[in-house]
């Protein structure tokens, strides 16, 4: 008879947020899989846990996150963890609950806090529906992709994002959704130095210009007005054509309709040069 994985939250920062059950899955299953050992071990020393920890993590190969579900399909109890918050979310444990779905292992949710729902409680955004993106993607065209998804939704929008990347995310939304758009800034959430900072995109970029990021952060978007008319490719190209009949050089024109419009200079500039 195989055993049981658990899908187990743990505290997103202060480590007082966890509950009874969690300690006592965390104690009597027979080993834990972690996406940081490290850090998971952290959390064990402060509550006098000494159960087995293997690695569990985006980099581990299929072969080694196999292995683990084998241990729990021959009849082993595991609890899978993340850093923070609820694992499978957005995280590389949800590998391992595939793999012990396709071995018919039995599966509980031990559940805890979540980044998400935290953030979304506190940032005074409109929670009645929301999109959960996770982080951007890094390479340019999924990041793209997503960011026009994002500039479209009209449900408020949630991302995670890390301290280092924060600058880039927020120039990149700013170009996209217009700097107008309203999101909450919600960093080191649970944590003794916690801060929920709502303002437009254009002050959140204003603002960390000047200061050192530090800190992980969720970020509570605004949805596009329902009655917010998409602008198309074609209408950038409308616009730039009505600069440049007003005097202004091809790349100026195609400059002013970027601005006015979202689109990439580049893009308007090509279609603009191509439709003579």
């Amino acid at each position: 008879m195989s055993g049981t994985l658990y899908i187990t939250g743990t505290p997103i920062g202060n480590l007082e947020d966890i509950t009874l059950r969690q300690l006592r899955i965390l104690k009597e299953v027979d080993f834990i899989a972690a996406e940081d050992t490290r850090v998971t071990r952290k959390l064990l020393l402060h509550y006098e846990i000494r159960t087995e920890l293997v690695s569990c993590h985006e980099h581990s190969r299929r072969q080694d996150v196999a292995a683990i579900a084998d241990r729990i399909a021959a009849g082993e109890n595991c609890a899978v963890v993340t850093d923070a918050g609820m694992p499978c979310i957005s995280d590389p444990g949800a590998v391992l609950l595939q793999c012990c779905r396709e071995r018919g292992v039995r599966v509980e949710t031990v559940p805890g806090p979540s980044a998400v729902v935290t953030a979304l409680s506190v940032s005074g955004a409109d929670t009645r529906a929301f999109a959960f993106y996770g982080f951007l993607p890094v390479e340019t065209a999924p990041r793209a992709a997503m960011l026009d998804a994002l500039s479209r939704e009209h449900k408020t929008c949630v991302l995670y994002e890390a301290p280092h990347k924060l600058k880039k995310t927020l120039s990149d939304l700013c170009k996209t959704l217009g700097g107008g758009r309203v999101l909450s800034l919600c960093r080191e959430l649970t944590k003794l130095h916690e801060e929920v900072l709502r303002m437009t995109l254009d002050e959140a970029l204003a603002y960390y210009a000047e200061r050192t990021v530090q800190g992980e952060f969720v970020l509570v978007i605004d949805g596009a007005p329902e009655d917010e008319q998409q602008l198309t490719l074609e209408d950038a190209v409308s616009m730039a054509r009505a600069a440049a009949a007003q005097g202004l050089s091809a790349s100026a024109a195609a400059r002013q309709a970027a601005k006015e419009s979202g689109f990439p200079k580049s893009e308007i500039y090509r279609a603009f040069c191509g439709s003579g």
